[in-house]
């Protein structure tokens, strides 16, 4: 029997999860298809990260499935789900410091086989913007290219879901318009799908086809990011701030 949703190639549903006997997703779902951005929004604490963690699986839930294609992947390891074709980046941009970024592709490419061929990290390259010198020192990067070098890096595990945890941190107004060409290029360059948590509406509102928005572990809204936005519910737990005695 099939276990994937008809509406995605990747996605979960019915996801709980408590730390210390304390709720922080309570039934969760959602999914993304080939060639869609799916954003994923929601206030401080309301188990954005957390539900990453499930997805990717360094987080056991409590109850719910997760996932990819017709594969049952809930209780498969982190690296198995690499394997997979699950890609995520982190918050922080953390490169190898001291390698070279020729040195930092040769790891990516010889991560697991099929083995990529330095083609392959010269087109991640392209579809990236990453326009630096292969000799060059990672270390050295400035944030927008350290996010652009993992972008490329992930690429060579042929991903077919992306899992971007905040792209836009750290990067100016010009950087986030170049960031989501970047992402919807790779996107529809691959048929792949991506999920992004992100703090920045702007970004959300110009690349992601529709968005979820979780708060204190539940999903609240769902629909286009305009509709999602004028929801009273998410201006009541998102955007508006709380009354001061």
């Amino acid at each position: 029997m099939t276990t994937s949703d008809p509406k995605g190639i990747f996605g979960c549903r019915g996801i709980d999860i408590s730390f210390g006997g304390r709720p922080v997703l309570k039934d969760v779902g959602l999914h993304v298809a080939n060639h869609e951005v799916l954003g994923l929004v929601g206030p401080n604490g309301a188990g954005k990260t957390s539900l990453f963690e499930v997805l990717c699986g360094r987080y056991t839930a409590s109850a719910g499935q997760v996932w990819l294609g017709d594969d049952d992947i809930t209780g498969l390891a982190v690296h198995t789900r690499a394997r997979k074709g699950l890609a995520r980046t982190y918050q922080s941009p953390v490169v190898p410091s001291a390698m070279r970024v020729a040195e930092v592709f040769r790891a990516a490419r010889f991560s697991h086989k099929p083995y990529l061929t330095r083609f392959d990290a010269e087109w991640g390259c392209h579809l990236a913007h990453f326009h630096v010198s292969w000799d060059t020192i990672a270390g050295s990067l400035d944030t927008f290219d350290r996010r652009k070098l993992l972008l490329a890096c992930l690429l060579m595990r042929k991903p077919k879901v992306l899992l971007l945890d905040e792209p836009a941190s750290g990067l100016i107004n010009s950087e986030i318009d170049e960031l989501d060409l970047i992402i919807r290029r790779l996107v529809d360059e691959y048929a792949i799908g991506a999920i992004l948590i992100e703090h920045r509406l702007e970004l959300l509102s110009a690349i992601a086809d529709r968005t979820v928005v979780l708060d204190l572990g539940e999903v609240i809204a769902t629909g286009t990011p305009r509709e999602v936005f004028d929801d009273p519910r998410v201006h009541a737990a998102y955007f508006e701030e709380p009354a001061h005695a």
